[in-house]
């Protein structure tokens, strides 16, 4: 059916402004929850200052590893698991730069292998029998993790220090008890996972960003 125009009799509502005050109540405290992650990103950002030079020696230490024939393996459960690929996409493709591609490989990403693991074995073994497999002295093993305290993560680290590999942890707070197992620390300045997180993305496109000139070089 067609639209109906309004008789010239017919007096439309009158539309209650957006702004009313009793419009949504909760408007408010929303708009001053959703600040508040500004500002705690923006803290930890700041507090990222301290950490340039820890930064700045993972992104070496991936160099020399690149340069001397090395593989960097990277892993995380979750939010973390997609920090884990983010890092290995920017240095397997590029970051900025036209440049050749470097060997990275994600434990997360082969859903045979991951499954293999968890149903034959412990969802706990399912990063650290793969780096057993896989890494050896001169390579690098990255971890991702919000609380340092994922079994599955603490077990990696472990298995490639077992290996000889180097291994480096995306952390944040206090690291947890994957700090034990971890030869660089990069912890973000927050205690807040979604802080952590968004530090994380930080700091692998800084080091993407110094390993891209070299390899561009």
């Amino acid at each position: 059916m067609a639209d109906r125009p309004l008789t010239p009799t017919a007096t439309p509502a009158t539309p209650v402004p957006a702004t009313a005050p009793d419009a949504h109540p909760e408007a408010g405290s929303a708009s001053a929850l959703l600040a508040s992650h500004v500002e705690g990103h923006l803290a930890a950002a700041r507090g990222m200052a301290a950490l340039l030079p820890a930064v700045e020696a993972v992104a070496d230490l991936l160099i020399e590893t690149f340069t001397r024939g090395g593989t960097v393996y990277t892993l995380g459960n979750g939010g973390s698991a997609a920090d884990a690929q983010h890092l290995t996409g920017e240095l397997i493709g590029h970051y900025k730069r036209d440049r050749r591609p470097l060997p990275t490989v994600t434990l997360t990403t082969d859903a045979t292998v991951m499954t293999c693991i968890a149903n034959d074995y412990a969802y706990e073994d399912v990063f650290a029998r793969q780096v057993r497999a896989l890494a050896r002295s001169g390579d690098v093993v990255a971890a991702f993790t919000t609380s340092g305290n994922s079994p599955n993560v603490v077990a990696a680290l472990e298995a490639a220090r077992t290996n000889g590999a180097v291994t480096v942890l995306f952390g944040g707070g206090d690291g947890g008890a994957a700090t034990k197992h971890a030869d660089h620390l990069l912890l973000a300045p927050s205690a807040e996972t979604p802080r952590i997180q968004e530090i994380h993305t930080l700091m692998l496109h800084m080091i993407s960003e110094k390993v891209d000139v070299w390899a561009a070089a």
